[in-house]
């Protein structure tokens, strides 16, 4: 197993951290992730993606070990994520590549395949997110993101997340772990909390009331993958069909046995996800 280097670059003035894995490999794929987590959710599926690939997973900013904004409003907002995607790529000096976004990350994708990515997008993987987004789905994330908990122990930590992020779905002991360590940090009276901004919040509730990003995703040109947790309450089952019919009328799976969003960790989604890289950059070819 290749072993990632941790880079820290300057995008539009912010420090964002990103793993880069296989460095010397000839495509590149991007792995983003959503709202408040962090690039080591891609931790398994990156070990199991074939060595060709050059995968780069950024912590967004306000996440992780990526710097936090000096203007939150501005900021922590999808179009200022995005020029600093676009800015992280022209650091990396990448021609062209692939994307794989989670929630988040796949509003970003589709963003960025429409606009600023379309000549060098060669295909998108959009995880459990859509142009419309329900608003009570919205509530009930805006709801968990504006109230950080404080947590008196690491056993009390496991469990919150195990709880908040039952959603996503069949983790091994291992991972749980390995997620709360990394989503975590201590208070300066030595408790626990989650590690990101909270300041994210309000620019992401104001932002998601009634979006509409149906024009955006019509404009889309490269080939599309749409993946839904069974029980997701954010990717409703009518707007994932109509992302089959219109635009770049992707194809659509139906993840068993999770919700909001899959943690694309078991063999199944990873196998569909090497399907459908192995197509993209063979018709890119």
């Amino acid at each position: 197993m290749t072993t990632p280097q941790s880079h820290y670059v300057l995008c539009c003035e912010r420090e964002l951290h990103v793993e880069v894995w296989n460095p010397a490999a000839s495509e590149t794929l991007v792995l983003w992730h959503g709202l408040t987590r962090t690039g080591r959710d891609f931790r398994t599926l990156a070990t199991h993606l074939p060595p060709h690939y050059r995968l780069l997973i950024p912590d967004t900013l306000g996440r992780g070990h990526s710097q936090w904004a000096q203007d939150p409003m501005t900021e922590y907002t999808v179009p200022f994520y995005t020029k600093q995607a676009v800015a992280l790529l022209e650091h990396f000096q990448v021609k062209r590549c692939g994307w794989v976004g989670t929630s988040m990350g796949g509003i970003m994708g589709m963003l960025l395949g429409a606009t600023s990515l379309q000549k060098r997008l060669v295909g998108l993987v959009i995880n459990d997110i859509g142009p419309e987004l329900p608003t009570g789905a919205i509530q009930r994330i805006a709801s968990y993101v504006s109230r950080p908990p404080t947590l008196n122990n690491f056993q009390e930590l496991k469990q919150y997340f195990r709880q908040v992020y039952q959603p996503f779905g069949w983790l091994s002991d291992q991972e749980w772990q390995e997620l709360a360590i990394s989503s975590a940090r201590r208070k300066d009276d030595g408790r626990w909390t989650v590690h990101y901004d909270v300041r994210l919040s309000e620019p992401f509730a104001q932002a998601s009331q009634g979006r509409d990003l149906w024009e955006i995703y019509e404009q889309i040109c490269c080939p599309v993958m749409i993946l839904r947790g069974e029980f997701s309450d954010i990717l409703t089952p009518s707007v994932a069909e109509q992302m089959t019919t219109r635009g770049p009328m992707g194809k659509l799976f139906t993840l068993p046995n999770c919700g909001h969003a899959p943690y694309l960790n078991t063999p199944e989604q990873i196998g569909l996800l090497k399907k459908f890289l192995q197509e993209i950059f063979h018709q890119a070819s």
